[in-house]
């Protein structure tokens, strides 16, 4: 696919998101004249620790996409296991496609060209509400997921919360 094709293709995307809007997150471009960096803004979901949160993030596509996935990066600070502490997302389908050199994910589970920005932000949304602590971008995190949820683990992420949130109002 060319660059061109790619850049139809996003633009496309982006004009059926503004069409009829997906619940859960708002996207646009961080700069009108690049068609490759888009801002999303994901609304915590409902009956979740994240929920009433507004968190930002940059999604950055690849020319070769969709071929390859995009990379995205909270720029919110948030407290999640799938979530390095730089804001770096650690998710399956935006892992390079094919097989897994470790063995841990299966090529279905990796990125697919079918995959569009709605179903990369529905699956981040999930992740949000579901994360998988067996194999965790933020380690600490993970381990405050495990044990002490009700305490530390849930303190965090509702600071996260109230930062987005008085951020969302700036």
């Amino acid at each position: 696919m060319t660059e061109a094709q790619s850049a139809l293709l996003l633009r496309k995307q982006l004009a059926e998101l503004k069409k009829n809007p997906s619940e859960g997150f708002s996207a646009g471009l961080i700069d009108d004249n690049d068609i490759y960096k888009w801002e999303v803004l994901i609304i915590g979901p409902p009956d979740t620790l994240y929920e009433g949160g507004f968190f930002k993030a940059h999604l950055y596509f690849p020319r070769e996409y969709p071929l390859r996935p995009p990379k995205l990066k909270f720029i919110s600070d948030i407290w999640h296991p799938n979530i390095e502490k730089n804001g770096d997302v650690c998710i399956s389908i935006l892992h390079e496609p094919g097989d897994d050199k470790y063995g841990y994910e299966k090529a279905s589970e990796r990125w697919l060209p079918i995959h569009t920005v709605e179903t990369i932000m529905i699956s981040v949304i999930s992740m949000l509400a579901d994360p998988n602590d067996e194999s965790p971008a933020n380690v600490d995190s993970a381990k405050e997921w495990r044990e002490d949820y009700n305490g530390e683990f849930k303190r965090k992420v509702q600071m996260s919360v109230r930062k987005s949130q008085e951020e969302a109002w700036d």
